[in-house]
């Protein structure tokens, strides 16, 4: 159920064998992103939960959803790029059946995020489904 983008990510992670290499690939995803509009980064588009300060704005076009997002840490600007190749483009019904614990398994985050970060990645996931939900 991954989007074409997600697993142009999930074959890369395959390619690269050390994870360190996995890292610095997502930060590089992240750094990629276009910056999310200052004006957007307020209280209400701000997600609690996360160690490191997050911002998350929906776009629904043509019921499909879509997001902005930025981070003040590299890491975690990088996941939030792992997750809008997740998420983007995906009908905003569906958004809620996407299995974001296993998609993101497949590419082993679990296994090498700290609890911190793995927390904020859950909260990030929750709020897209709040966001869309609320879209639907």
């Amino acid at each position: 159920m991954a989007t074409p983008a997600f697993e142009d990510i999930a074959e890369t992670f395959e390619f690269l064998d050390d994870w360190e290499d996995r890292y610095r690939h997502v930060i590089e995803l992240g750094k990629a992103m276009a910056p999310m509009p200052e004006a957007l980064k307020v209280p209400a588009t701000k997600v609690d939960g996360c160690a490191s300060q997050v911002w998350l704005h929906p776009a629904i076009a043509d019921g499909r959803f879509d997001f902005q997002g930025d981070s003040d840490a590299l890491i975690v600007r990088g996941l939030i790029a792992v997750l809008h190749a997740l998420y983007a483009g995906v009908p905003v019904a569906e958004v809620g059946a996407i299995d974001a614990h296993a998609e993101l398994g497949r590419l082993g985050l679990h296994d090498h995020l700290s609890s911190q970060r793995s927390n904020g990645v859950r909260a990030m996931v929750e709020r897209i489904r709040t966001l869309a939900a609320a879209a639907a």
